[in-house]
């Protein structure tokens, strides 16, 4: 899926001192990083602190960011529970029109069983023909997606077509890479392996470095 190859940004959602998000800033963040080479945006992601924002402030985020960047680069959109079928939902009831792709964060604070996890994803995979990336971010959900899990998910679900690996377990990552189906992509989900893994045959980064040091961080990669 080539519109995901390269450095992804993860942007943060800039707020006022009251509290209230600061638009124009998130604006400026997007023209900066599109004009910084960035290959591609995402929406909604953990760094954009999304679980403290009501539905009415996450829509006007991805219209802003949507009418901001005007089709100049691909968009990824964030859509992540621990609640099976509420990530269902949401992505029925969302408009993905404008978005190559989902990113899913794996269910956090349950602690679900590997089969726990593969039953997850699938029932979302299931649900949509949208296309799929997983997250596996073990530092903040409390729960790993084993390489076994991501293969077997890779190999059964054509939509689910990628994975941004974030544990600290570089071998995991070198796994995934080294048995993978044709196409489904390894993006590092984490700054510090980004090279590691691309130089492993990851085909890039979803960064959240990327949008204060832009031109920097790409030369990297």
């Amino acid at each position: 899926m080539k519109e995901l190859i390269g450095t992804g940004v993860a942007l943060v959602t800039p707020f006022n001192k009251d509290g209230s998000i600061d638009y124009p800033a998130l604006e400026k963040l997007v023209n900066y990083v599109i004009s910084s080479g960035v290959e591609y945006l995402v929406l909604l992601g953990t760094t954009s602190e999304y679980t403290t924002l009501s539905e009415d402030e996450k829509k006007e985020v991805i219209r802003v960011i949507s009418k901001t960047n005007n089709k100049r680069v691909p968009m990824v959109l964030g859509i992540g529970t621990n609640n099976t079928q509420k990530v269902i939902e949401k992505i029925q009831n969302t408009d993905t029109s404008e978005f190559c792709a989902i990113l899913s964060v794996s269910p956090y604070y349950n602690k679900p069983t590997q089969e726990g996890i593969y039953e997850h994803f699938k029932a979302i995979a299931q649900s949509t023909e949208q296309k799929i990336i997983l997250y596996n971010v073990p530092g903040r959900t409390g729960s790993n997606i084993s390489s076994e899990t991501t293969l077997r998910l890779a190999r059964e679900f054509k939509n689910i077509v990628a994975i941004k690996e974030a544990s600290p377990n570089l071998s995991q990552s070198m796994d995934i890479l080294s048995q993978k189906p044709e196409g489904f992509l390894v993006l590092s989900g984490d700054d510090e392996f980004a090279l590691p893994i691309s130089l492993a045959g990851g085909k890039g980064v979803i960064s959240v470095i990327g949008q204060a040091l832009a031109e920097e961080f790409l030369v990297i990669l």
